[in-house]
C-alpha cells in the first residue's frame, strides 16, 4: 500500500482493484525517474483523503508493471487513467491541477 488512502496497484491485483470495484476508481501511472510524477503524488494524495469513500485511488508503476502499460497504450507519464464500472472512461496525460482533476471525478459521480 502507498499510503492509508492510495492503494498500490499492479498487474497481480489489477482485475479485482480496478475492473471489479464497484466505485470508480482513479490510477496515477508512474515511475520513479518520472519529476512530473513526484509533482502530481501529494495532489492525488489529497484527492485521495478527500474523495475518501466514494472514489478509490491507485498508483501503478509502469517499470514494474509494463503490461497494463501495453494494454492501455501508455506513451507518457504521469499518465491518470479514470475507470468507472470496469471501463475506462478517462485518460490524462501529464501533469494536471487539482481543479481540474477535481472537475473530471466531480462528473463521474453525477
Amino acid at each position: 500500500m502507498v499510503s492509508e488512502y492510495v492503494k498500490e496497484i499492479t498487474e497481480v491485483n489489477f482485475e479485482d482493484e480496478v475492473i471489479k470495484s464497484p466505485q470508480p476508481v482513479v490510477i496515477d501511472l508512474w515511475a520513479e525517474w518520472c519529476m512530473p510524477c513526484r509533482m502530481i503524488a501529494p495532489i492525488i494524495e489529497e484527492l485521495a483523503q478527500e474523495y475518501d469513500g466514494k472514489v478509490k485511488f491507485g498508483k501503478l508503476n509502469v517499470d514494474e508493471n509494463r503490461n497494463i502499460a501495453i494494454r492501455y497504450s501508455i506513451q507518457a507519464i504521469p499518465t491518470l487513467l479514470i475507470f468507472k464500472d470496469g471501463q475506462l472512461v478517462q485518460k490524462f496525460v501529464g501533469l494536471r491541477s487539482k481543479a481540474d482533476l477535481k472537475r473530471e471525478i466531480d462528473s463521474l459521480l453525477e
